[in-house]
């Protein structure tokens, strides 16, 4: 077992599936589908189709929090899906399609998930949540899309958003280097690490919102991928950054880790829900 380095928890497997899960609640919930979040009349058919979203809401309750999910795939492929370890447990569900390369190149695919939280925190009240209870989570790509949008606050900006509405973040096995698919497009090798305006660890700042990190075991992940996220909760840290946990996962690859993050997450969120509810108005940073 690995030991307690700071604030930083690395955990094994026998850990994680010791937490207990939370009870699942009475509520009814309702699924809609297809929804468009971008509406532009310039779209051409490929937006069209893959800027939708899934919405999975509680119908019997009001100012609920909301999760928007981004799936992974490397940014060239996979589809929206609600997690099942999401559901029941209070929480509505965005689960939006982005554009993929090589159809679209760097920074399409960050404007397209931007375009999916903004979405959220302009119409999940018509359906009963709240704006102040919007957090963000994705895998792999979408860990990776998750940081981008909740850390360079120029993506939500662009729809008349602060980025630091979102109430948390949680990357799961996201890149904090440049993603290699940017890099691909610029012709820069897949182990060429490069930290530039693409990079979430650019964008460190002070008063992001709250950020879990959570990898796989540092020996079963992607090539430094447990790395770079260290690296990035020690520059967050440095920063002055008030609410950053960095989580490692004994025994679990790049897939598999995604399965116990969502425990790991649905806790997190819960913890700053419940922190909101003791004091509503505390500040972020410093």
């Amino acid at each position: 077992m690995k030991t307690l380095i700071s604030t930083c928890l690395l955990l094994s497997p026998i850990h994680v599936t010791a937490f207990a899960p939370p009870q699942p609640n009475t509520n009814r919930y309702a699924t809609k589908k297809d929804i468009p979040y971008r509406t532009e009349p310039d779209l051409d058919a490929y937006a069209r189709e893959r800027c939708v979203l899934d919405l999975y809401f509680p119908e019997d309750r009001k100012d609920f929090p909301t999760i928007v999910w981004f799936h992974g795939g490397g940014l060239y492929t996979g589809d929206k899906f609600i997690p099942e370890r999401y559901q029941n447990q209070g929480f509505a569900v965005v689960a939006p399609n982005y554009r993929l390369h090589p159809k679209v190149k760097a920074p399409v695919y960050i404007e397209d998930a931007a375009a999916a939280v903004a979405w959220t925190l302009k119409n999940i009240e018509r359906f009963g949540g709240s704006t102040e209870k919007i957090f963000v989570a994705g895998h792999s790509a979408g860990g990776y899309l998750t940081s981008m949008v909740g850390l360079d606050k120029c993506y939500l900006a662009a729809h008349d958003v602060d980025a630091n509405q979102i109430a948390g973040l949680a990357p799961y096995s996201g890149h904090t280097i440049t993603h290699f698919t940017p890099r691909k497009e610029m012709g820069i090798p897949r182990d060429q690490p490069v930290v530039d305006k693409l990079a979430p660890l650019f964008q460190v700042c002070a008063d992001a919102p709250p950020i879990l990190l959570i990898t796989g075991d540092r020996e079963l992940e992607l090539l430094g991928r447990y790395e770079e996220n260290a690296h990035m909760w020690r520059m967050l840290k440095l920063k002055g950054h008030a609410n950053c946990e960095l989580f490692e996962l004994d025994g679990f690859n790049h897939g598999g880790m995604m399965e116990p993050s969502h425990t790991l997450a649905v806790r997190f969120f819960n913890g700053i829900l419940d922190r909101k509810a003791e004091s509503p108005s505390q500040p972020r940073g410093k």
